[in-house]
């Protein structure tokens, strides 16, 4: 058997990361940048190191050069557009203050075109909306035909009629969400409550689970301001997580769902069809203890028909994804192995009203 080499050390570690890593002091000057990061700026080390981050790098957004020089604080940006020389970019941005070092940060950046990618996948849903909308015609041919057979039918037969009646409204149910998840027509916003709206779509998901075996634990920060949302769209999103959440954890003994609120400052997102920057500090999350979902599905579980719930059509978390973007917020899911929790965050602009 052969000796292991020894343990790469934490340059050796940077200099293998797939992503940019700069080094930059809190003048925002550059100290150092590793070789992805120049693959991805397509400019080398010598020409970087020593310059300001802004001289060297043009932000799209100057708000967030503006925050990476300036602010002592993480920061997290995705789809951030950037230029180099003639080289442009769209990236994914973080930034963390090195608390040992506090003369130092390190910033991070990640080509964003994958998300691109992910977005235009993604709007392929248009062409399944379409096909509902052509499928409503002939369905409410069989529902009005089916109750026109209930008039006349015995009691052995209206089992038969009801049977039709509830497939039809089960089917319309499903191509009414295609629908929702294929128009492109959007939200409008207006200053919103957010603590109203969790416990508008806690009461709705209590009511239909219809038990009370799910404990429901509330961590409010009732300081919170208000945030800029569609409020029916955003109670349909938190529906569907909690819904979710509440299916997932019936397995467990002691089946519980937490809904937290907090102010978390350091996110940014461009979301699609927007020039600037939006910073989402009101953040949401869901946690459950259930098991978890499948691995095999945990990268794609915001995609249409993505599902491992028997019964499910895969739309739900789909919905959600749309209707957070369409509200210039992030949805994310992770899972807390060590605590054996699923996680789902949204983070949402503070009302532009209430600053």
């Amino acid at each position: 058997m052969n000796a292991r080499s020894p343990a790469p050390d934490a340059q050796a570690q940077i200099a293998g990361l797939a992503f940019g890593v700069i080094l930059i002091d809190l003048a925002g000057r550059i100290e150092s940048v590793n070789q992805a990061g120049e693959e991805l700026l397509g400019t080398s080390a010598s020409r970087l190191v020593g310059k300001s981050l802004g001289e060297a790098i043009w932000f799209e957004d100057a708000i967030i050069l503006e925050r990476v020089e300036t602010k002592l604080e993480p920061l997290v940006a995705r789809g951030i557009g950037l230029r180099v020389g003639h080289k442009a970019l769209k990236v994914n941005l973080t930034v963390s203050p090195l608390t040992a070092y506090p003369e130092w940060k390190v910033l991070t950046l990640s080509d964003a075109s994958r998300d691109d990618w992910e977005i235009a996948q993604y709007d392929t849903v248009a062409a399944p909306a379409v096909l509902a909308h052509e499928i409503k015609n002939p369905l409410a041919a069989i529902k009005g035909a089916g109750q026109l057979l209930a008039r006349g039918a015995d009691a052995d037969q209206r089992a038969l009629t009801d049977l039709i009646g509830n497939e039809v409204a089960r089917i319309a149910g499903i191509i009414d969400r295609m629908q929702e998840l294929g128009s492109s027509k959007p939200l409008p916003l207006k200053s919103v409550n957010l603590h109203r709206s969790v416990r508008r779509a806690l009461m709705s998901v209590r009511h239909r689970a219809g038990t009370d075996r799910v404990r429901i634990v509330e961590e409010f920060d009732p300081s919170l301001p208000k945030i800029q949302a569609n409020e029916e769209a955003l109670e349909q999103a938190l529906i569907n997580l909690l819904a979710n959440a509440y299916a997932a954890c019936e397995v467990a003994e002691d089946p519980q769902v937490v809904v937290r609120t907090r102010y978390a400052s350091g996110l940014a997102s461009l979301a699609p069809g927007h020039s600037r920057a939006s910073f989402l500090p009101i953040e949401i999350s869901i946690v459950d203890n259930g098991p978890g979902v499948e691995p095999s599905i945990a990268g794609r579980m915001f995609e249409p028909f993505v599902t491992s719930r028997r019964g499910g059509q895969g739309l739900g978390l789909a919905l959600v994804r749309k209707f957070v973007a369409g509200m210039g917020g992030a949805v994310t899911h992770r899972r807390d192995a060590e605590r054996e929790q699923t996680i789902f965050q949204i983070q949402l602009a503070r009302a532009s009203d209430d600053r």
